[in-house]
């Protein structure tokens, strides 16, 4: 079997014992944007995808440590281990699921049970690729054909999805797409912000997750794939009607700024002139068009800064961009979802019980609302259940 990765979207998130998060489950879709009041749940969806990505590059133990330790963020009073899962689109054949179960042991924990599997369409049992409890690793090996115990050093404290032979394919397949996924918090704009400065030239197909290869991204595109570059000065002229055009002037050998140049005016305005909203939404617009996305990226507050004429503008920059990466995005902003269709909404709300629901806005008999009111106005007056 042979993985389409452009064409493999993960599907089943599942969570126990995450937060507030006691058992939750989202099918995530290309673009999944949540909403609901602070302190529902909508980041630690975020972190939790995060940590799995973390946990499939070998960093599992590191990730769990910048979280203050696995017994700080299980669910109070109801939880005692933390339970993740997550499956894989395989076009032509089922979705692989991979599932993770850890406890906490003193100051560290213990990796309980770890399986990546993969029903199989002629037979009653799944098929499984990695199967591990407690210090009993297994991979399947094809030569073999019967799952193996590793020949090699295996670290307890990292997952065996982060230490699988590059050999074995589809785990290998499903390992590298999770590992990729990226998380953008809120753009650092100080004023001396890596964003701001002149920056180094260097191949860069990303603008990074602070904004210090925004640049060197801008003149890649410019140079390698002018339909992008050009896609995004579209956008930033339909977002700031003076705007000109991107010239980026050298200041250095080696160093390049990025000169912003609107019509009426002799000189340009560079990076550190620039106001916060005009700066974040420039890096929007560059990370969302990137030729380097990965297949999940994850995006906390994009909106930000921005005035709300510009959330619209941003609304479609994200779906035109949930057909080339899978996009999740937490928000506050009811103005947001204005401009998304409910099929693109995830609701957050918060139980008696204190506890966190996910659901999906389409999940909701809205038709007839939707005639007389738009999604953001039925989220304000709790017709949708969540609340403000």
């Amino acid at each position: 079997m042979t993985l389409q990765a452009s064409q493999s979207r993960f599907g089943d998130l599942t969570i126990q014992g995450f937060r507030r998060l006691a058992i939750a489950k989202l099918s995530l879709r290309p673009l999944s944007v949540m909403i609901g009041a602070n302190g529902t749940g909508k980041t630690s969806v975020l972190d939790v995808l995060f940590l799995l990505a973390n946990s499939a590059q070998g960093k599992l133990s590191a990730s769990i440590t910048d979280l203050s330790g696995l017994a700080n963020v299980l669910t109070y009073d109801r939880a005692e281990e933390l339970t993740l899962g997550i499956s894989m689109e395989v076009p032509n054949y089922e979705a692989l699921k991979y599932s993770l179960r850890l406890r906490p042991k003193g100051v560290a924990y213990d990796i309980q049970e770890e399986i990546l599997s993969q029903q199989r369409r002629s037979h009653p049992t799944p098929f499984v690729h990695i199967e591990s409890h407690g210090i009993d690793v297994r991979y399947f090996e094809a030569d073999k054909k019967k799952l193996m115990r590793p020949n090699w050093q295996h670290n307890p404290l990292e997952t065996s999805l982060s230490q699988v032979p590059k050999m074995f394919r589809e785990p290998e397949a499903f390992r590298n797409r999770l590992a990729s996924s990226t998380f953008y918090h809120v753009l650092n704009v100080d004023p001396r912000s890596p964003v701001r400065l002149p920056q180094p030239m260097q191949p860069a197909t990303l603008p990074g997750r602070n904004g210090e290869e925004l640049v060197s991204c801008l003149f890649n595109l410019r140079e390698t794939e002018r339909n992008r570059f050009e896609a995004i000065e579209d956008a930033l002229r339909a977002a700031f009607p003076r705007f000109d055009r991107l010239d980026f002037p050298p200041v250095a050998a080696g160093t390049l700024a990025l000169a912003w140049r609107e019509t009426g005016f002799s000189k340009p305005l560079y990076m550190h002139q620039l106001s916060e909203g005009t700066l974040r939404f420039l890096w929007l617009a560059t990370l969302l068009q990137s030729p380097g996305l990965t297949a999940l990226t994850l995006l906390d507050e994009p909106e930000v800064s921005l005035h709300p004429e510009l959330l619209s503008l941003l609304a479609d920059l994200l779906r035109e961009s949930s057909q080339r990466t899978q996009i999740i995005v937490a928000t506050h902003s009811d103005r947001l979802i204005r401009f998304l269709q409910p099929k693109e909404v995830v609701l957050i709300d918060q139980t008696e019980d204190g506890m966190s629901a996910l659901r999906w806005a389409d999940e909701l008999d809205l038709e007839e609302w939707l005639k007389d009111y738009s999604l953001d106005e039925l989220w304000r007056n709790g017709r949708l259940g969540a609340r403000a």
